[in-house]
Formats: structure tokens, sequence, C-alpha cells
């Protein structure tokens, strides 16, 4: 009963001609899931698919996978009910059936069923002819229905547990422990099952034309139901003491929500069938009757109609009907029934309420510098939509006395606290606020906030404020800086734009987050905005650069390429200078280059200078704000500060929120307030909500641009990657089995960080096999490299290398493996081999990075 799931099918096997679809008979290999198997499978896809996950998933499993994902939602609202139906043999066996009674399930199985691609489909059990894809696919109903009653029958008896039960009814208890039990078989006699069964139905008869069991597993396609539309008061009507709504009666084609029949004409045709169009209504009288009547147990004010003889309609006043549209609506639509309400309370559509237009600009001095904590000059003003309202308007809504009001052919519902918050603003009675250029950077993208008890619907913001928001949401806004004075060599047009970017928020004394791609030129691009804050004389206080060791010789060397006229000093070593000498010599710097772990040593001389801006190169190194050296770079004082990483985001969002804090502190809130917000409902949930607004909040400080972007590749040869796969050698093969069965044994009875432990050092000590045995076993020396099949492929690779005179890099994760290479490869290509890692000294790092790059006799191979 459960679908064989395929790959998917070539487009080419289909055949297009006169209209019609044929699948032509074409065997593939597949897998039969049955019972638990379908479910645990379907439990392990990811819930997302993008990025690879596009390419080896079938668009028949991607909708099967939708259908899964229906079903747990169908029994987390208890759409089920327990049934009895017969095996082939005539053998009673108990069954869980599924309801479908609600709007929202009627109008899933319509689309799904629109929806199913050809290929769930293509298997049919001895198919051997063409078989035409529009006779088929009057199967897909039947097939998703299938699909879902058995996976409600197999979820609930895998999981539940068979317990004793009270009744003292024999028939039934052996009936109800069959519905706990994978085998549902059991025995009565003849007439104790038409017993039982004659009790079920009678038990489902008001939903029986919404039940799907074994012997019902199809619903009527062209069936109709019972709709309430809701229609509004006129306007004349609408200020009279006596104003009602009507709430009319209608049947509802379920295919198609627009095929309407009032329930005046079903009256007035007293017929077992109603044509209507090119449908066929059965029994529409009783149709009707009986939709009204499990109407009105779930909202009293249809019962009163009910007393008619042919009931057209219910008035409702004003609490009613909010009432209705608040609870109401949603329980009938629930039940099967339809609602259609007027279209601006529908609850598809965002809902119109009282709410606040904010009209600013920023309150500061000419020579005062702008900032995040600059505050506003501001006029709140009420409104409804886009529609300011004034205090007399304001006045004539409240003299409806409705919860319900009419603006300019729109109807809102007025809740009591916005009213009573209303009242307050039209009084200028609300405390003063202080709205900073920070409450306005959030108002303008969107984030949700609420002033004066009421949300802001509409932020206008003048002057240079709204000249700094365009220029946040538009990065093509920024007026371009051309090569600045001083700056050796040319800037790409991206190039241009980075530095004009930087110069923009370095105005405001904003932090920014130089996020390029790698190879892109973050180093230049850098040292062309301090150039141009040299030529603006803005440079009269030094920058501190904090980068990781292995690159600070190499960012002096970038300075005296780009910017020669910048004077720099490498705060490093045994013999770096502190205190007060310190202080003296960078005074007359532009630039000071210093590493990680030394911004926490000498914290005490760094936080005593007053620092013109603070870069963090490599800035993921703060990723965990918990560390020292994150916090020691938090603790400096200084007029802006700019990260420069090609990884914002590693692993979790809170390494993106370490970063924007360091840059903007306090702006995405405190760690918990973040966790709480974004990191939680984006990495568990998904929430697209969350990410849309945090995507909204970070994009002004963040600039990233790929080598895959269209305007920057023009000018970059195509990189050539190519991922070769080694086999394991025989020895690597029995020391991988081993250690794979030794560890899973050991991780039996272990759970929490201790499991966690036991896997991380698996996949480390599996790595090292996959190397060479040798430094799995802690062996001092290599001998032969045909222990390593990947060993052998790297000797086979830098032959064809050496030989056509290429320079290579090797990169290894373990230092203990570049250790027992370097004298290997030295004695297998004669020649010597470079090994930089953890412990090599600065000064060595230098000089083996300049022989590598510049001697053209120097070592070819460099670990």
């Amino acid at each position: 009963d459960v679908p064989c799931l395929s790959s998917q099918l070539e487009s080419s096997k289909f055949n297009t001609s006169k209209n019609s679809l044929f699948i032509k008979s074409w065997e593939i290999q597949g897998f039969c899931l049955k019972d638990i198997e379908a479910i645990n499978f379907f439990r392990q896809l990811p819930l997302g698919f993008s990025g690879n996950h596009e390419n080896y998933l079938g668009e028949d499993l991607k909708f099967w996978s939708h259908i899964y994902r229906w079903s747990l939602d169908l029994l987390a609202r208890g759409k089920f009910l327990p049934g009895l139906t017969y095996l082939k043999k005539k053998t009673p066996q108990s069954q869980w059936c599924l309801i479908l009674d609600s709007t929202i399930d009627q109008t899933r199985l319509s689309k799904f069923s629109n929806l199913m691609p050809a290929g769930c489909l293509a298997y049919v059990k001895g198919l051997e002819s063409e078989v035409d894809i529009k006779t088929n696919f009057l199967e897909s109903q039947q097939l998703i229905l299938d699909f879902l009653k058995n996976i409600i029958d197999i979820y609930i008896r895998s999981f539940s547990q068979s317990s004793s039960f009270l009744n003292q009814d024999l028939l039934v208890q052996r009936w109800l422990k069959s519905l706990t039990e994978v085998n549902p078989s059991f025995t009565a006699s003849t007439n104790d099952i038409k017993r039982l069964e004659n009790a079920l139905y009678n038990w489902s008869l008001s939903i029986q034309e919404y039940l799907v069991n074994s012997t019902n597993i199809t619903l009527i396609i062209n069936q109709f139901r019972v709709c309430f539309y809701l229609e509004p008061p006129s306007s004349k009507a609408i200020n009279s003491a006596d104003t009602y709504w009507n709430l009319k009666y209608y049947l509802q084609a379920l295919d198609d929500r627009k095929v309407l029949v009032d329930a005046q004409t079903i009256w007035e045709h007293p017929f077992e069938q109603l044509l209507w169009g090119e449908r066929t209504i059965e029994k529409p009288q009783e149709t009707l009757l009986k939709g009204l009547g499990l109407a009105s147990r779930l909202y009293s004010p249809i019962a009163e109609s009910l007393k008619e003889s042919q009931p057209l309609c219910c008035k409702l006043n004003s609490i009613q009907v909010y009432d209705f549209i608040k609870s109401s609506a949603t329980i009938l639509e629930d039940n099967g029934l339809g609602v259609i309400l007027p279209s601006s309370l529908a609850r598809e559509k965002e809902e119109k309420r009282l709410g606040i237009s904010i009209e600013a600009e920023v309150k500061s001095k000419k020579e005062e510098r702008l900032s995040l904590q600059s505050l506003l000059n501001y006029q709140l003003k009420l409104v409804i939509g886009k529609q300011i309202i004034s205090q007399k308007e304001f006045k004539k809504l409240l003299d409806q006395k409705s919860p319900l009001v009419e603006i300019n052919g729109e109807w809102i519902t007025l809740q009591p606290s916005d009213i009573q918050a209303a009242k307050i603003v039209l009084n200028n009675s609300y405390s003063p606020l202080k709205l900073s250029v920070e409450d306005a950077l959030r108002l303008s993208i969107g984030d949700s906030k609420m002033i004066a008890k009421l949300p802001v619907i509409n932020f206008k913001p003048s002057g240079v404020l709204q000249e700094l928001i365009n220029n946040f949401t538009n990065h093509q806004l920024i007026e371009i800086i051309n090569n600045p004075p001083e700056f050796k060599g040319e800037l790409r047009p991206y190039q241009k734009r980075g530095v004009s970017w930087l110069a923009f928020l370095e105005q405001w004394g904003l932090g920014a987050c130089l996020a390029d791609d790698m190879g892109l030129g973050k180093t230049p691009q850098l040292l062309a905005f301090l150039l141009h804050l040299k030529a603006q004389e803005m440079l009269r206080k030094p920058v501190l650069l904090v980068c990781p060791t292995s690159v600070l010789n190499n960012w002096e060397r970038e300075v005296q390429k780009f910017s020669p006229t910048l004077s720099t000093l490498i705060h490093h070593g045994e013999n770096r200078m502190k205190g007060k000498s310190f202080a003296k010599i960078v005074k007359n710097k532009h630039l000071v280059f210093t590493s990680y772990p030394l911004v926490y040593r000498d914290t005490e001389t760094l936080e005593k200078i007053e620092w013109k801006g603070l870069v963090l190169d490599e800035a993921q190194n703060i990723k965990n704000p918990q560390a020292k050296q994150s916090q020691a770079v938090r603790r400096l004082k200084t007029e802006f500060r700019v990260a420069l990483t090609g990884t914002p985001v590693e692993n979790r969002l809170s390494e993106l929120w370490s970063i924007l804090d360091f840059l903007n502190p306090g702006f995405l809130g405190n760690q918990q307030f973040f966790q709480r917000r974004f990191a939680e409902p984006i990495e568990k949930y998904g929430d697209r909500e969350s990410i849309q607004i945090l995507r909204s909040l970070v994009r002004p400080f963040i600039l990233r641009r790929l080598k895959s972007d269209q305007d920057i590749i023009q000018d970059f040869p195509k990189k050539q990657e190519m991922n070769v796969f080694c086999g394991l050698s025989p020895e690597q093969g029995r020391l991988y089995q081993k250690l794979v069965d030794n560890s899973l044994h050991e991780l039996e009875d272990k759970t929490g960080i201790q499991r966690q432990g036991i896997i991380f050092s698996l996949l480390i000590k599996l790595k090292q096999i996959c190397n060479h045995p040798a430094q799995f076993l802690k062996e001092k020396e290599l001998i032969i490299s045909e222990r390593s099949g990947k060993l052998m492929r790297l000797e086979a690779m830098l032959e064809e290398l050496i030989e056509e005179d290429n320079h290579v890099l090797i990169f290894t994760q373990f230092s203990e493996w570049g250790k027992l290479l370097q004298p290997y490869l030295q004695k297998r290509f004669s020649q010597d081999v470079f090994f930089l890692y953890g412990a090599t000294r600065r000064e060595k790092r230098q000089e083996m990075i300049d022989r590598f790059q510049n001697d053209p006799n120097g070592p070819a191979i460099f670990i």
C-alpha cells in the first residue's frame, strides 16, 4: 500500500502528442518500503531541500515527503478514528481510519492531487502497455488517501502501547486491543461482527462522508458543502441603532470555492439532483440541512434560523460578528464547512488595526558626530493602514460603538486596548520617548516595534536620516570613492564600492564587516580606506589591526605594496614595547599590527591608547564571545571598528552575533535575547520570518561579494578544482573496520557528552588511518607508500607537477602527519620541503614564504 520510491523519471521517456501524455513501459530499480520501514525512511529525509540535496532527490520522493509531513499534522490534530474492515479471506481486522473533515485538509488534498508528479503514477503492477496519464490522474487522489491512511495506521500501532480495557464486552475488548497491535486481526462470530459494525457506523454517522478507510478510499471530487457568507450592513445603516450583519447560507463546491449556490435557489428546486453549470449537486436540500444542523451545534446563532422551514440566513449584531470572525469561523472551517468573510477581514490577509505613523529627523548639532545613539526629533500620528486619522474622525469611529468599523469601504476590528492607546496619542498625554538612529534603522527595515502601546505602521525619515537609511538599504546609492591619493595600484570597480562603503559607515561611527570571498582583495580595500581618511586629515590617531600571528609580516608587506606612505609598527615579540614607551612611539604611527593572543596579554597597555579605529583580520577568531581575546578587543576605545572575514558564520548564528556585537554593541540585543529571538527559531525550526528580519538587520553592516558574482567574475580565470577518491590499502581497511566496530560497541551504553566525545575521537582516528597507518599507530617515520592509497596518489600527483616545474601547496589538519610527511617527501624527491605549522617562529614563516614565492631554485613543495 505504500508506493514504491524510485529515481526521478527522465523526461525523454514521455511522449506528448495530440495534447495527451503517455507513460511508456520502462523497467527501473526501486525499493518497496513496508510498515515501519516507510516511516523510518521519511523521518530521516531533510525538511528543506537546498544545495546538493536538490540533485539526488527526485520530484516523486520530494512529493511523498510532503505527504508524510501532512500525515504527522493529521496525527497531531487527532484526525483519525478506530474502525473495522475485512481482509481478502473475509477475516475481520481492526483499522485506524482517516478523517478529512476540515477545509484545510480538503484544500490540501485537492492541491496535492493536482501537483502529483507523473513518476508517482508510473508503478502499475502488471503494466504491459502505454497508459494515458489523464486516466491515471484520477487515481492520484486515491493514492494520496491510501498513503495517508496506511501511514497513520502504522504510526498509531507502532508507537502506542497495549493496555487493559475496562469494557465488560469481550468482543469490544479484543477489538480495542487489536488496535494497538501490529497484527490487527481477531476472531469473532458473524453476529458479533455485525453488532460491532453497526455500533461503529452509528457512532461515526455524522462524519461518514469525510471518513477514509479500506472500503471508502475516495472522496467525491465534485462534492458540495455548506458555506456561510458574512455580508456587512449597508453604509446607510452603519450608524443606526439596529445595525445587523447577515450570515447567508450557500452550498459551495469543494474543488472550487468560487462555485456557490445560494439557499434561495436550493429551496426553489426541490429535486434529488440540481444541475448547476456543468456540475450535478446530489440531494441539495438534504446536504444544506445536514450542514446547517452541524453548524448550529458549533455556532448557536444559526440554530434560531433553523426554526424557519426554508432558512436563508441569520442576523448578527456587531458583538456576535466579532466573535464569529475571531473564533467561530475557524471552528466551522475545521469541521468541513466553508466560510467567506469580507475581503478586508479575511484571515489570510494581514489584519488592519490602529497604529502609529512616525515622522522623524536627526536631533543634533552640526559639529556633533552622528551615531546609532543619536537622538531624533519626531511626531506621532494615528493611522489605520495608510490613512491618517484625525481626532474628529476617531471620535466618529467611537460613536459607532462597535468593535467593527468601516473606513473607506474597508472593515477593521477595533481592540479595546488600541482604543485607549489611541486616545493617549491624540491627546499627546504619553510619556516622552527617546527615539534614536538605531530605532529608526530598525523601523525602516521592518523590525516590528510598539510605541505608545500601538504598532508602528509607517515610518517617514527626513534630512540626513533619510540619506542614511537610503544608503543602508541600497549600497549602490553611496558616493563612489576612486583611487585615494597615495594608493599604489588600481582598484577594481567592486573594490571602489567597498572602500566607499567603509567610508560611509565611518562617518556615522558604525562598525563594518567586510566579508568578501577570499581572493577578492579585502586588504587593498582596507588600506585604500585608511589612505582616504589620511587625505581627509582624519587619521591623526593610530589604527590598531589585530590578526593571526602567521600573517603579521604579510600585512606589513601589503602596506609597502599598496600604501607605503602609511607608517606602521608591529607590536610582537619578546622585546615589544609596553606602557608609556609604547604610547609614545604609536603617536607617530598610522597603523599598528598585533596578534590575537597579545591583545589579551597586553590589554592594559593597549586600552590606554586613544585609537582612531580597530580592525580585526580573520574576525572569526572572536566567534566565541566568552574567549579572553574576544573580551579583550571589546574593551579597547575606538572611533570606528572593522571586521575582515570570509566566513562571518562558520557553524552557528551565535558567531554572527559575536562579530556584529563587537562592531555595533547592543544592536542585536544581548546574547541570550539573540539566542531566543533568532538562533533557536532559525536553527531549530527554519523560521523564515526570523531569517528575513535578521537578514534585514545585519545587511547594512555586512558587505559580502563572491567570486561567482556576475559583476566580479569577468576579471578572474575559472578555478580548476578536482576531487580524487583514493581507495584504502588492505592494512588501512582492517584498521578502519576494527576501529569502527570497537567504537560502536563502546557507544552502546554511553550518552550525552561521553557519547559525543567518543564520536569526535572516532572521526579524528579515522582521518589518521586514511592518511597512513603509521600516523594512527604513532610510528616515528614513513618507509613505504604502499601502506596508504592516499600517499600513493599524492606521490603520483607530485611527480607530474614537479616534472612540469609547478609549485605545490599541501594542506593537512595534523602537525604530526606533516612531521612524518616532510622527511619522506624530501627523500623521495631529493629536494627540500617546507613545513609550516603552529610552532613555526614568525621569522622562519616569512623566510619560507619568501623563498617559496620568489626563489626560482627554492623548494617546490610546501606543507
